[in-house]
């Protein structure tokens, strides 16, 4: 048997943390959410193969028999890209319907918000607080939520996330809008930051005067937040700094924005980040990959420290940033929440770590103490100001 050369036993060993990097995150986002007594299994509606109501995240068909299986590139573990186009996802595509969540009360609905690209959302109403909604006149928070996944697998209707929404829904009394945004590669970035702007604009326009009447009698346009996970983190942050640019409609505010484990990264390190070159290399490959090369590392949408003039026009008066112990990006949002103080931008910013865990842990395992804890703290942050909340 031939022996590797040494270039390709040093590339192997080079490889080797980055691949157990993202061999680890897809563990922990593969996962389903265990059985516990605080979120039992079997209340989760079945999951069903990728079928899902906003079919903008298909591949494109084959055109050439060779090209097609030849490999363009591999983004491990989340997807292998051909050449003819075709990309072939290995997880993060199974999808579960909306409906009336017995666990939690709270109804989700899925909505088409631009019939030509293809954009969607799925809404989340806490039934008993429909209701009172509709006696008392008063309307509720929304929440403008951005699902993670490397910018390239998931949906807002990945069973995760609807386990997720659910519970955040149901505990703050709120409406939700968890936005269904086109992917990478399909979809190179700035596509996702400006369906987060469509979205956006349409829940204003909603809120105001419908014609979605979940919207139209609960929302309170006043009161919009912003949140993310993971790379849903990072589409929240430039969403809020767009909206502090180019304005929004005079009745709409955006009280607040939650970066949840955010995805940032730089052409520097910061704090304990790895500073070997070809670590930092491969990350700035794959944020070329899902940008379509369009953007750098240090451009601002991925290291906001980049433009500290756009940093504080960020559109809210609070920001919340949690991190995780042994998440590979906490340093990022430590700098975030530092950073966004030292900026001159006149909000309030709160910093919540959590210790020992891994990056979007809450996902994996929403039950348990760690999670419930977080979300509580989430739950928070959303209705400081909110009159009567308990």
């Amino acid at each position: 048997m031939e022996k590797p050369s040494r270039a390709v036993v040093l590339l192997a060993k080079r490889s080797l943390p980055v691949v157990l990097f993202f061999s680890l995150l897809y563990v922990f986002l593969k996962r389903s959410m265990p059985a516990s007594p605080a979120l039992p299994l079997v209340q989760r509606p079945p999951p069903v193969r990728s079928k899902s109501p906003a079919p903008p995240h298909h591949s494109p068909p084959p055109f050439n028999k060779e090209l097609d299986n030849q490999i363009e590139y591999e983004f491990i573990p989340f997807l292998r890209l051909y050449k003819s186009g075709r990309v072939e996802r290995f997880y993060g595509t199974t999808v579960v319907p909306p409906g009336d969540d017995p666990y939690t009360g709270v109804v989700s609905k899925d909505v088409v918000i631009d019939p030509e690209t293809g954009l969607s959302a799925r809404l989340y109403l806490p039934k008993e607080v429909m209701t009172e909604t509709e006696k008392k006149g008063a309307k509720l928070p929304v929440l403008l939520y951005f699902h993670g996944g490397a910018f390239v697998i998931e949906s807002a209707f990945s069973p995760s996330y609807h386990a997720y929404l659910n519970l955040l829904v149901s505990k703050a009394k709120i409406v939700a809008v968890s936005v269904n945004y086109r992917l990478a590669p399909e979809h190179p970035l700035p596509v996702a930051y400006d369906d987060s702007w469509v979205a956006l604009k349409w829940v204003s326009s909603n809120c105001r005067s419908g014609p979605d009447p979940w919207l139209a009698g609960h929302g309170d346009t006043g009161h919009i937040f912003l949140a993310g996970d993971s790379a849903g983190g990072n589409i929240a942050h430039n969403l809020a700094v767009r909206a502090g640019r180019d304005g929004l409609e005079r009745e709409t505010r955006i009280k607040g924005l939650a970066l949840l484990n955010p995805y940032f990264w730089g052409k520097d390190p910061v704090g304990s980040e790895p500073k070997e070159r070809w670590i930092r290399e491969e990350l700035e490959r794959s944020w070329r990959f899902v940008c379509g090369g369009s953007m750098g590392i240090e451009h601002p949408s991925v290291d906001p420290t980049a433009a500290v003039e756009l940093w504080r026009k960020v559109a809210c008066e609070r920001v919340m940033v949690t991190v995780a112990g042994r998440d590979f990006f906490r340093e990022r949002g430590v700098a975030y929440a530092d950073g966004l103080r030292r900026s001159g931008w006149k909000g309030e910013v709160e910093l919540y770590e959590t210790a020992g865990e891994v990056h979007v842990y809450f996902l994996s395992n929403l039950g348990s103490e760690k999670a419930a804890k977080e979300m509580e703290a989430v739950v928070m942050f959303l209705n400081r100001d909110r009159v009567g909340f308990a």
